[in-house]
């Protein structure tokens, strides 16, 4: 009864399933950022019809840190313990509604945007032309949604996540800890020699007793004294 209760708790939303989602949606937030976002057209001294276009990166500068920051949440979900997870998940909700804020003022503003990419590539700001969004922004906006969802979702099923592993640790400590007297019980263990007189500590020829005998006129290295 107890294996279909243990079933029943786990959550499908997985730590690893958790960090590939992050992964993924800073992923295509971070690559959104080098392709074209709005198309407009400006009058010059030289030509009348000026293309210009901008992408997401000179757009909306904050979405790509926000992204990068998004990227990084992933790995760093699969090194921290029970507490940090929840920090790592905080910061990954702000920086998917980053990536969701920069997308979605380009949107809600296209012509500011326009203009500002109208001064940076010709250097005039009066556009002769509508400016025209590519399905680009809608998508960096959905990503940071789905990744603010994940990170919420995420915080309420981390409790139930296994906590990371410490088997390195464990096993440094266990050979620290082993009890005094293992190393000398291996050596007297059955079938292994006894020490002899000459190994045990103390049981050394004694100076005194030498010149004793050298006095006598007997050889100290003589076994039979």
């Amino acid at each position: 009864m107890s294996a279909p209760t243990a079933a029943g708790r786990r959550t499908p939303l997985t730590r690893t399933r958790v960090l590939g989602a992050l992964v993924a949606l800073g992923g295509v937030s971070l690559a959104a950022t080098s392709v074209t976002w709005l198309t407009t057209e400006v009058a010059t001294a030289l030509r009348p019809d000026v293309a210009v276009a901008a992408t997401g990166a000179d757009a909306a500068p904050a979405v790509g840190a926000a992204a990068l920051v998004l990227l990084a949440c992933g790995p760093a979900l699969a090194l921290t313990g029970r507490a940090g997870r929840y920090v790592v998940l905080t910061v990954a909700a702000l920086a998917g509604a980053g990536v969701s804020a920069g997308a979605l003022s380009v949107i809600a503003d296209r012509a500011a945007a326009g203009a500002s990419a109208a001064a940076d590539a010709a250097g005039v700001t009066d556009l002769t032309g509508p400016v025209v969004l590519t399905p680009w922004p809608w998508t960096t906006a959905a990503a940071g949604v789905l990744a603010v969802l994940v990170a919420v979702v995420a915080a309420f099923a981390a409790r139930r996540w296994p906590q990371v592993s410490r088997r390195h640790e464990r096993d440094g400590a266990r050979g620290d800890d082993r009890e005094p007297g293992t190393v000398a019980a291996v050596r007297t263990g059955p079938g292994t020699p006894e020490p002899s007189e000459a190994d045990a500590p103390g049981e050394g020829p004694d100076p005194a007793d030498d010149w004793d005998a050298l006095t006598r006129g007997e050889d100290p290295t003589r076994d039979d004294r």
